[in-house]
């Protein structure tokens, strides 16, 4: 299976269009699971969009001696693969859904409020079911509760717009999620605006983006993927101050918010997209390195420079005749290539989607404690 997809790796072609292992995107975006940017494959590769271990050692300038982790994980966190360390996105997102059970159980006895999130699901896609469908679930083990309206494709703009604003005036309700893509005939940019701001959980305000752009502001909500990458940072000891970054990527749902973050880290970044010149050069000046653009394996180990840390977004579907369900999933780096350049990286998948849901929870009970002055 290794050597089959290191080949894979290298036969794929410098065009950025160009899927490998004959995955389209209307494939990429009928399986994409929820860590994947929102499952946003309709627009250019590189334009889309969709925290416990100190590092015992990172052998390059891309992490300097950890200062301590907020918690230590358990040594199974981390694997090694050659001298490069793998990150256990599971592991983390573990450790963050026990920290936020404490909370939630703490906030109930205390106050008697348990946070609430509500899930607007629009349609019978299998996927944004399967997503919800798992957002419910991971409410449920961590003691959130979770409330779910779901409409008929073709419901008005308006019946969601009236939902939204049930929510917004329910005083059960501290965050509330419009579970995307919406049907073609509704203002995608008109239903996500109507949701208020301090129940905005999925970070998509323009006011919660506006503030996370401005030096001195605090945005209430942080997009919960690119939120999920810097814990991933943060939570393994990774330094980002002054490290050379490159987000691949400039969707508003990833891309972008991802480099406002590094740049509020003090990281010097880049942006990659689809109109950059020389994208493999820029790539490999980078000590992190996160790619989010949904294209299989495009980042070869020729784009990493040796020691770098790799934050990979991209949940990709490849077909894979050995596999029982017909493909595999890949990430936007090639994998088996990257282990041997690099010296921390996620995994696809187990790395940076667990991440997405363990941020959502989050999110959710931040806004309840905001709500009732909870300490």
């Amino acid at each position: 299976m290794a050597s089959a997809a290191a080949s894979s790796c290298s036969s794929i072609s410098m065009m950025f269009l160009t899927h490998s292992c004959g995955a389209t995107s209307s494939t990429a975006h009928r399986l994409l699971p929820p860590g994947c940017l929102r499952h946003r494959l309709h627009c250019h590769p590189l334009q889309m969009g969709p925290t416990y271990l100190r590092c015992l050692t990172f052998h390059s300038s891309a992490a300097e001696p950890p200062s301590p982790p907020h918690v230590v994980l358990p040594h199974a966190s981390l694997t090694t693969e050659a001298n490069t360390k793998v990150i256990d996105g599971k592991a983390v997102a573990k450790q963050i859904r026990d920290e936020i059970t404490v909370e939630v159980s703490r906030m109930k006895e205390a106050i008697g409020v348990i946070p609430g999130l509500a899930v607007i699901l629009v349609g019978d896609r299998k996927d944004s079911a399967t997503y919800v469908r798992n957002k419910k679930k991971a409410c449920e083990s961590v003691g959130i509760s979770s409330l779910e309206v779901h409409l008929a494709e073709d419901s008005t703009e308006e019946e969601v717009l009236k939902h939204i604003s049930g929510y917004n005036d329910d005083p059960s309700v501290h965050g509330i999620l419009v579970q995307l893509p919406l049907p073609s005939h509704m203002n995608e940019q008109n239903v996500l605006n109507a949701v208020r701001i301090e129940k905005d959980v999925d970070g998509f305000h323009p006011l919660n983006i506006g503030r996370l752009a401005m030096r001195g502001r605090e945005p209430l909500f942080v997009p919960c993927t690119p939120k999920g990458c810097i814990e991933l940072l943060h939570r393994h000891g990774i330094s980002i101050k002054g490290k050379r970054a490159v987000v691949i990527g400039r969707s508003n749902i990833v891309g972008m918010p991802a480099a406002l973050l590094l740049q509020r880290e003090d990281a010097t970044v880049t942006v990659v997209h689809s109109r950059t010149n020389n994208p493999e050069e820029i790539t490999k000046q980078a000590d992190i390195i996160i790619s989010a653009v949904g294209q299989p394996n495009m980042v070869k180990g020729s784009w990493i420079k040796p020691g770098a840390v790799i934050i990979d977004v991209g949940i990709n579907p490849v077909e894979d005749p050995s596999s029982p369900r017909g493909y595999r999933l890949v990430g936007d780096v090639c994998y088996e290539e990257a282990i041997e350049v690099a010296s921390a990286v996620t995994p696809v998948p187990g790395g940076v989607g667990p991440m997405t849901i363990a941020m959502l929870l989050q999110n959710t009970l931040i806004s309840a404690k905001r709500m009732h002055n909870f300490e």
